[in-house]
């Protein structure tokens, strides 16, 4: 298989953690007999600084000619926001790429190891009976792409951000969690707010008509507050999530904290033609770049993701996952995860070691390489 992936670094940590992904991907080429042609781009801060733009077109066109982007992350140091090279940063690089290429659904697996225990802050009884779920979140519709709207009314300030879903957008999100669904553990899990808003209810009716094309699949409907507490209470009861744009915000930032650290996590964003674009969530952490302690593996299983949904690689999406959990298993260990203490009564005949970004991926290559299973 041969396929063109534009690679978008970023800013911060950006640089560090591709680097090490583009490692895996390599030895993935070599190990499996593909071609990956991966050319660089700029986006962000480092954009801005040659262009003058946080998404020069030089950038989108590399991405329309190519199979997939793989994106690390943007955005300046907190005292730094005002300033012309990252005031609106964010919005004018990923989410110019959702809307340019239509991404409507977002992917966000989240998962606990019980190696990794330790730093979770659920309590051990709960990990025990398993935490390994995605979200699904709908990415082009609710009040992030409504009319924003702030204005005086009887000497009053006001503001409205209006919230719009049609039955067409529901209906796609809805077919592509149940799809997700039989991959999985045939179980879908829908979030709103029917009980208050109309286009929860409409949500939700939707959802409803679409699940008849998938008798063998699980629904639920789950209301936004209820499912807020059940993700911290019993979280091994959701297999796929699907939910709107807003709800899947918050909701998908707060299940994240589940595994201890973002740097473990990646997403996926899809449109309804299968591009995708791949990163890990957890933003460009300006305060550690260039020291050496990021977490690559958020940004190598984006990597995995990406031969997962973009190329239909399982077997390999698979092999760099299990490498990844045969390093942690192994007791590596980056600053954001490791703990002095040993990481579980699992792991009581492993000692924890701490590594910095490079040395992570070495291990996590020598069990690809190794074609390890776990």
């Amino acid at each position: 298989m041969e396929k063109k992936i534009a690679v978008i670094p970023g800013d911060g940590i950006g640089e560090e953690v591709m680097a090490q992904a583009l490692r895996v991907l390599n030895v993935v080429e070599r190990d499996f007999g593909h071609k990956f042609v991966t050319t660089k781009a700029l986006a962000g801060g480092a954009a801005y600084d040659k262009y003058g733009s946080h998404m020069p077109e030089e950038t989108l066109a590399l991405c329309r000619q190519s199979d997939a982007i793989l994106f690390g992350s943007v955005g300046g140091p907190v005292a730094e926001m005002h300033l012309p090279k990252w005031k609106n940063c964010e919005a004018n690089s990923i989410l110019n790429l959702r809307k340019t290429f239509k991404f409507n659904a977002n992917f966000r697996p989240v998962k606990i190891l019980p190696e990794l225990q330790d730093i979770s802050p659920l309590k051990a009884e709960v990990i025990q009976r398993g935490v390994d779920m995605v979200f699904v979140r709908e990415l082009l519709g609710d009040c992030y792409f409504g009319e924003h709207k702030t204005f005086s009314e009887n000497g009053k300030r006001k503001a409205t951000d209006l919230a719009v879903y049609d039955e067409d957008q529901v209906a796609s999100i809805a077919h592509v969690a149940f799809k997700a669904a039989r991959l999985r553990r045939n179980k879908v899990t829908s979030v709103d707010k029917a009980n208050v808003l109309d286009n929860s209810k409409l949500w939700r009716q939707v959802v409803t008509e679409v699940s008849k094309e998938y008798p063998d699949v699980e629904l639920e409907h789950m209301l936004v507050d209820n499912c807020a507490m059940q993700l911290i209470r019993d979280p091994s009861q959701f297999d796929v999530v699907v939910t709107t744009n807003m709800f899947g915000d918050i909701l998908s930032d707060a299940a994240a904290v589940l595994p201890g650290s973002l740097g473990l996590l990646a997403s996926a964003s899809l449109n309804q033609e299968g591009f995708g674009l791949y990163e890990p969530p957890g933003g460009s952490a300006q305060d550690i770049a260039g020291t050496g302690t990021a977490n690559p593996v958020a940004q190598i299983l984006s990597v995995a993701m990406m031969l997962r949904y973009s190329f239909s690689l399982e077997a390999e999406a698979a092999a760099v996952e299990r490498a990844v959990e045969a390093a942690l298993k192994s007791g590596c260990r980056t600053r954001d995860i490791f703990r002095h203490s040993k990481a579980s009564a699992a792991e009581e005949q492993t000692t924890t070691r701490l590594i910095n970004c490079q040395e992570m991926a070495d291990e996590i290559l020598k069990h690809l390489e190794q074609k390890v299973l776990v």
